[in-house]
């Protein structure tokens, strides 16, 4: 399976922004408890490409990608470091470019129809809605993936438990990105044990949904 696969087979993307890196392995071990082999250590701190590096090379179970990727400087750190996927908060022509020429899964962020357009001249199939609930949430995302029929969107941003079947409603969504389970100030508390409860409150949430007899998408967000 691909890696967009994984991620759609997964139905969340946690958004991680770790401080220390010696808390990665725990952390990863933390979500993998909790049913959600998946991991976006965002490029906010100094310790992303460590932690990247140390999930890689110590949990290769957990497909793990960097997020907040902005020069294609970070990409090479990421890259470097293991990470199979690499999200930025928009569309940069360049760090997706080098991300392609590296083989490696990009996902930028898009908010509108140019930018979901200059992905696809791209050869892109999938990239980040970012910030889903800012930019309009659910309703504004199900108008700008309508001209796209075939394109595919990971919302991020203030997606939390309360709302992330409404993303997930849309045909157009494969997975949700979400720092609700991850919560800074959790990790600044090591408080793992509810980062691994509130990870599988999501988990099972998602598999609920998408059982579900009515209104159930399947994993590459189709209606079932």
């Amino acid at each position: 399976m691909d890696v967009l696969g994984r991620i759609a087979d997964v139905g969340i993307v946690p958004v991680i922004e770790i401080s220390d890196a010696e808390l990665a392995v725990p952390l990863a071990d933390a979500l993998l408890s909790a049913g959600l082999p998946c991991a976006e250590i965002t490029f906010r701190t100094a310790a992303a490409a460590d932690a990247i590096k140390a999930i890689a090379e110590q949990r290769p179970g957990v497909l793990v990608g960097a997020g907040t990727v902005l020069t294609s400087q970070q990409l090479d750190q990421a890259l470097d470091a293991g990470a199979r996927f690499v999200v930025s908060p928009g569309f940069d022509a360049a760090v997706v470019g080098r991300c392609l020429e590296r083989i490696a899964t990009p996902l930028p962020g898009v908010v509108t129809p140019t930018e979901v357009q200059a992905a696809i001249g791209h050869g892109l199939g999938a990239a980040k809605f970012f910030p889903a609930e800012a930019a309009g949430g659910p309703a504004y995302l199900r108008a700008l993936a309508g001209p796209f029929p075939a394109f595919r969107f990971i919302p991020s941003g203030g997606i939390t438990l309360d709302n992330l079947e409404r993303y997930l409603a849309i045909p157009s969504v494969t997975a949700v990105g979400s720092s609700w389970p991850v919560a800074s100030d959790l990790l600044a508390a090591r408080d793992l044990g509810e980062v691994e409860s509130r990870a599988r409150e999501m988990v099972l949430k998602v598999r609920r949904f998408r059982q579900a007899p009515s209104g159930g998408r399947g994993r590459d967000g189709r209606q079932r």
